[in-house]
C-alpha cells in the first residue's frame, strides 16, 4: 500500500465502505478493512490518462467491449475495491445495479507514479489477479515512454513491453486495440526532452 495514502487504522466492513464512498467528495480505495484516500494526480498523469482514454475509446467504437474511466470502481473477489486509471469490459457486470462498481474487467490500466509504482507492480497486481475475467494488466510509465503488459496464461502471466514514442503494442484480449505510444504520450515532456521543442 502506498505510504502516502495511509490513514489512521479504522477498520470498516465492505458494505460500510461502499455506503461512505458513494457519498464522498474524494475517492478512496478499500483494502483489508481500511479506506485509503487517493492522492491527486500530476500534470503528466492527467495528460497520459486523457490521451489513453481517447486512443482506447476511439478504437472500441462500434465494438462490444467498452472502456471505463477512473471514476469506476472495480470489486476484487476478496471484497477489496480499487479505482484503476482505465478499464475495459465486455458485457460489463455491475455490483447491486448501481453502475459504479465493475465486477468483470478484461483489461486494467494503471499509470505509474513514484508514490504508487511499487504497490501497482506488487500488492495491487496480486489483488487484480484474483479477478477471473482479467486477461491483461497494463502499466503505463509516467517518466518515460514505456508501456508494459502482463497477459494471463494457463501457466502464469506473460510479460511484454513497448518503449519509445515510435513504438506501439497490441492488446491480445480485445480485438482491434493498438496502443501507439506517440499518441498516448502526446504533450508529455520527459526530463531528457526538456530542451527540445514539443508540439
Amino acid at each position: 500500500m502506498p505510504a502516502a495514502l495511509a490513514q489512521a487504522h479504522i477498520f470498516i466492513s465492505p458494505d460500510e465502505y461502499l455506503k461512505i464512498e458513494r457519498t464522498a467528495e474524494r475517492k478512496s480505495e478499500y483494502f483489508d478493512g481500511e479506506m485509503f484516500l487517493m492522492a491527486g494526480a500530476s500534470k503528466e498523469h492527467n495528460r497520459i490518462s486523457f490521451s489513453l482514454s481517447i486512443v482506447v475509446g476511439n478504437q472500441l467504437r462500434g465494438k462490444p467491449c467498452e472502456p471505463f474511466g477512473s471514476d469506476v470502481r472495480v470489486k476484487i473477489p476478496n471484497k477489496n475495491y480499487c479505482y484503476p486509471d482505465l478499464t475495459i469490459a465486455c458485457d460489463p457486470e455491475w455490483l447491486d445495479g448501481e453502475f459504479d462498481t465493475l465486477l468483470n474487467p478484461v483489461v486494467i490500466f494503471e499509470i505509474l507514479s513514484p508514490s504508487n509504482e511499487a504497490w501497482d507492480r506488487g500488492g495491487k497486481f496480486r489483488e487484480y489477479q484474483r479477478i477471473s475475467s482479467l486477461r491483461e494488466y497494463i502499466l503505463v510509465s509516467q517518466d518515460k515512454p514505456l508501456i508494459e503488459i502482463y497477459s494471463r496464461r494457463d501457466i502464469g502471466w506473460l510479460y511484454r513491453a513497448a518503449e519509445g514514442r515510435d513504438s506501439s503494442i497490441i492488446l491480445e484480449s480485445v480485438e482491434g486495440v493498438q496502443l501507439p505510444l506517440a499518441e498516448i504520450y502526446e504533450r508529455v515532456v520527459f526530463g531528457d526532452e526538456e530542451s527540445q521543442v514539443v508540439n
